[in-house]
């Protein structure tokens, strides 16, 4: 994600910010229905699609998901390297000690310390408002752009359109909300509140991405330069914005990274888990949940080992599980709303006209623009340079 909103300043200035706004819209939408299946139905997203679809369905989505998560949990380890590499630290040193630390963090505490240190390591993202109000961006040009929708017909311009999307509301995204309101135990009274923190959390998540997107734009673009990965823009971001503004910027990536190295191989545990009725939880110890602790175990042991080995190039890793995901979010999107207007399932609580409206619409968009990150990600030159 920071790649993305990274090289989407970097390379289109301002020009993508307008789309933010929607796309927090749409993840507001996503998030409260995933919430919503949760506290009403007390089961994983996956616990529910095993029941509604089958279990020949369910194992299909699962693979997709499965090789998805394992390209992003890798991605987020080359994160780890990269991001203590700009400090000097090599990464057969820190790749090693963030694996380890964050498969003891899982195995070894309780679901509220875990949810303690998310919302701890969540506060460092402001690290990225910091690096973009050290770089002085123009407010009237960042303004405008805002309220400026603009479009550009080309290959490069689609794919950070739609990656921007994709990074942004995951499929694996919905799978580990739904699993951890079930592991935390939400109860329907719980609701009102788990929904406000829905809307808190989407709109902290795409502020940060714009300022994400402010930083490389009012710097990396202004100059002409190109980057390639996040790594890129905070060392290039040194005589540009500083040396703190590129620091905080390498502390944002690297606390990403150790955040998400923790919770792509968790929310992996969980899907697994839910789909053929094992048992899970963070709160359970390696007796009690042994397959779920195995797959935690089992991801992470990939994730970082592959990273150790001489590995050429990451992006084609990450344009790969991208294309992934974009295959599994319509699915996954549809089966939710499906699920979510079973009367059955949801009684009183399932959606209302206008929502319906709003959350259909969002995923026909949202189906024609993975369509097409598909199709651009097959026939790269389909649409230009």
């Amino acid at each position: 994600g920071i790649t993305t909103y990274s090289v989407a300043g970097a390379h289109y200035g301002y020009g993508l910010l307008w789309m933010l706004g929607l796309v927090a819209v749409a993840l507001i939408i996503v998030q409260e229905m995933s919430a919503r299946l949760g506290v009403v139905t007390g089961k994983g997203l996956a616990d529910l699609i095993r029941e509604n679809m089958g279990v020949r369905a369910t194992t299909f989505v699962i693979g997709i998901l499965l090789i998805a998560n394992l390209a992003n949990t890798v991605s987020e380890f080359a994160g780890v390297a990269a991001a203590m590499e700009i400090f000097g630290i090599s990464k057969f040193i820190s790749v090693p000690l963030v694996a380890f630390g964050v498969w003891l963090l899982i195995v070894k505490a309780n679901y509220k310390i875990v949810e303690r240190v998310f919302l701890i390591a969540s506060a460092i993202y402001l690290s990225y408002v910091a690096s973009g109000l050290m770089a002085n961006p123009p407010w009237g040009e960042v303004a405008k752009a805002v309220i400026t929708p603009s479009f550009q017909f080309n290959a490069g311009y689609v794919t950070i359109f739609i990656t921007v999307i994709g990074t942004t509301i995951a499929p694996w995204m919905q799978f580990y909300q739904q699993a951890s309101i079930v592991d935390k135990g939400l109860k329907i009274s719980d609701y009102t509140y788990e929904r406000i923190d829905v809307i808190i959390g989407s709109v902290f998540a795409v502020m940060v991405a714009a300022f994400i997107t402010i930083a490389c734009a009012a710097t990396i673009y202004k100059n002409h330069d190109s980057i390639q990965t996040a790594a890129d823009a905070a060392v290039a971001l040194v005589p540009l914005a500083g040396e703190n503004a590129a620091t905080l910027f390498a502390l944002g990536l690297l606390n990403a990274s150790i955040f998400s190295a923790a919770i792509l191989p968790l929310s992996t545990a969980y899907v697994v888990c839910e789909a053929f009725g094992w048992e899970s939880g963070v709160s359970r110890d390696w007796k009690e949940a042994p397959v779920f602790f195995g797959i935690y175990t089992t991801f992470i042991i990939l994730g970082a080992g592959i990273i150790l080995f001489p590995f050429p190039s990451l992006i084609q890793a990450m344009l790969d599980s991208q294309t992934l995901n974009g295959v599994l979010l319509p699915v996954i999107l549809i089966v939710m709303l499906l699920l979510i207007n079973d009367k059955r399932l949801m009684g009183k609580y399932v959606n209302g006209r206008i929502f319906n409206i709003l959350a259909w619409g969002t995923v026909i968009i949202l189906i024609a623009l993975t369509g097409v990150l598909v199709v651009t990600s097959v026939f790269p030159g389909l649409l230009g340079s």
